[in-house]
Order: C-alpha cells, then structure tokens, then sequence
C-alpha cells in the first residue's frame, strides 16, 4: 500500500472485497471503503462504445493482480461544472484516450463514494485487474493518468496492489 498523495490508510495484512452491503462492520476491520457502480459521466457515446467494445470482464482466471486506489478530488474540482470537469478530463489529459490504449489487458471498475454522502473518505475507489505479465503496462497507465491535468486536482490517492490467492 502506497499513499500517493494525502493521508496514509493504516496497514493491513489481508483484503476483504465484499459485494452488496456490509453491516454490521467485521470485527478487526481497520478500515471499510464503499462505493457504488453508477452511469459514466464523463464519456461521450463514442467512447462509451469504445470501452465496452475492448473492456474485458473482471474475474479473468489469468488476471491474478489487482489494484484498488481509492481517490479524492479536491474543492477546486467539485466547483467545476459538468462541463468543465469533462473538459479537464477528456480533452486536456486524455484519461479515456489513455485507458483505451491498455484495454483489454487491463480490467476496470469505478466505484463512486460520493453518491454515499460527502462523509466518504474517498470521491471513488477504482478496481483494476490484470495478469502478471501486464504489470508494466498497468504501471505505465498509472504513470500517464498522473501526470495529467486532472491529477492537479486528487488531494489523496492510495494505491494497493494484490495478489488473488487461491482458496
């Protein structure tokens, strides 16, 4: 685990990802990040169709890695409007244009926080999968998504990396 930008989360040997709602929270949990999937807001119907043509499915028997990183946008983001905040993603840093190139050898899901409340540590938690061998690709989408425009606006980012074991 790897705080990027802003506050650490504290340390945890092991990962629960559970589906659906978890109430009452485990005893011995450190930490509970929630989100919920949602329509995508930032995508034009041409790329729409652009992901979902090369996004492959999660849960791939070869895609043994993953990584959550949980991200907030700061005040000056949430300002914005629709518009401009699409503007700042799409068409100054690409973050489609950037994703499509690592598709499908990289999986992904976003979740939003912050439909749940502004309580939320986090604004969303994005979940990528990927095999072993797609691990420096997956590092070089991380590497060009944070050197864009938008990140001027993430105040905190954690990345965990982890690895499926087998039950």
């Amino acid at each position: 685990m790897n705080a990027v930008a802003g506050a650490p989360l504290p340390g945890i040997p092991r990962l629960n990802v559970a589906a659906g709602s978890v109430s009452p929270q485990p005893p011995g949990t450190k930490w509970l990040l929630r989100g919920i999937t949602s329509n995508e807001r930032y995508v034009v119907r041409e790329e729409k169709d652009r992901l979902v043509a090369k996004q492959p499915s999660l849960g791939r028997a070869e895609a043994t890695c993953a990584a959550l990183i949980p991200i907030r946008k700061n005040p000056s983001w949430w300002g914005l409007s629709q518009d401009e905040r699409r503007k700042i993603f799409e068409e100054q840093s690409r973050h489609i244009h950037i994703g499509l190139q690592y598709l499908p050898a990289v999986a992904r899901r976003l979740h939003h926080c912050r439909d749940l409340g502004e309580n939320e540590p986090f604004d969303f938690l994005t979940w990528f999968e990927y095999s072993p061998s797609d691990e420096t690709a997956f590092n070089r989408l991380l590497a060009e998504l944070r050197a864009s425009v938008e990140w001027q606006y993430v105040d905190r980012e954690i990345d965990i990396r982890l690895v499926h074991e087998p039950a």
